[in-house]
């Protein structure tokens, strides 16, 4: 593999990487002295440059960071999910000090998205079992939906502000319409048994059924907002029409040793995702989008199409690049390297 852009987080273990949304040449990192376990944590706002990358921003917290994410609505802020279970939002303008400080989850916080839509709300999941919907501009939450077991995951539908879903320990998918009233099931409309088997009959093709797993991550597809991809402890990547939440997988991607900790959908190919492993590899997947298949034939299987086995720890962040030609993609991992490269170099074989 050609050349990547390397940056050190000496002393930091990091968890999550996002790309701007505002400019290619900036990425932030969330991450954790002894890789999370005890300890503070820091972020970093990294600045691409001919120089290779450089730090424009670093924020120290007194607890561990597991995720971020950018604001939609301001270029130089982020929030962080931290490990006392609060969340703070950050302004690169602004020395030392968190803007905001949203304190309601009574574990770790460790997911947190920002609404892509309206863009004046984010969301954030904790083990405390909940998911909180948030407004930047007010420090008390301003929906709280139960899971019930720990929540590693929560996301936004990219086209509808009304769909949230979120992943947990229990082996489930849930999606949530705000639409609803709140007395049905706290806005439930949706649960999706991520390893049970189809409810219909099955034919001859791979067996969509598993026994439970924590799933750790999951996205939703950019160009069909009805397919969402999961991962997880079984290693597996499963892709779900939430219109039938009981129909099984649409397909199923095979191929990483250890557990699936972050995935992310490209956001310029319909049929292309990315995924970051405990096996400290990623790997860059077709899922097969065809037309869609009968749903009795069981699951399609995916197409891996290249592996990048440039970490030497655990890979627990992935992200890719909104601008350019497409394919850029931020990986990180606990061996302290944030890894900038370009995913067209896995995709010859297409």
């Amino acid at each position: 593999m050609a050349a990547m852009l390397e940056f050190r987080t000496q002393g930091y273990n990091p968890y999550a990487v996002k790309y701007s949304p505002y400019y290619d040449s900036r990425i932030a990192v969330a991450s954790s002295a002894n890789f999370g376990i005890v300890g503070n944590g820091r972020v970093y706002s990294l600045g691409l440059s001919a120089q290779g990358i450089q730090v424009e921003k670093t924020f120290d917290t007194n607890d561990a960071l597991y995720d971020l994410a950018w604001s939609e609505i301001n270029e130089n802020q982020l929030v962080t999910a931290c490990g006392d279970g609060s969340l703070k939002l950050f302004d690169l303008g602004v020395d030392d000090f968190p803007v905001m400080n949203f304190h309601e989850h009574k574990r770790e916080t460790f997911s947190v998205a920002w609404n892509p839509v309206t863009k004046d709300s984010f969301i954030s999941s904790s083990w405390d079992g909940t998911v909180k919907i948030w407004s930047p501009t007010r420090n008390h939450s301003i929906t709280t939906l139960p899971i019930g077991n720990c929540t590693y995951s929560t996301s936004f539908c990219p086209s509808n502000p009304a769909l949230i879903s979120a992943v947990s320990s229990d082996s489930h998918l849930r999606i949530f319409d705000l639409r609803t009233p709140s007395s049905a099931k706290y806005h439930l409309v949706a649960t999706v048994p991520v390893h049970a088997a189809p409810a219909g009959p099955t034919g001859p093709g791979p067996s969509a059924q598993a026994a439970p797993a924590e799933v750790l991550t999951h996205d939703w597809n950019k160009y069909n907002d009805t397919v969402i991809a999961t991962g997880g402890v079984d290693r597996i990547l499963r892709t779900f029409d939430i219109r039938s939440p009981t129909a099984g997988p649409l397909s199923l991607m095979q191929g990483h040793e250890y557990a699936v900790r972050r995935l992310a959908w490209s956001p310029h190919a319909r049929d292309v995702l990315i995924s970051a492993s405990y096996d400290m590899t990623v790997r860059l997947w077709h899922d097969d989008a065809g037309p869609p298949q009968d749903l009795a034939l069981g699951p399609r299987l995916g197409q891996q199409m290249g592996v990048m086995n440039r970490h030497t720890e655990f890979v627990t962040g992935v992200d890719w690049c909104l601008f350019g030609m497409g394919g850029w993609v931020a990986t990180v991992g606990w061996d302290e390297r944030v890894l900038l490269w370009d995913s067209n170099m896995l995709m010859s074989g297409r």
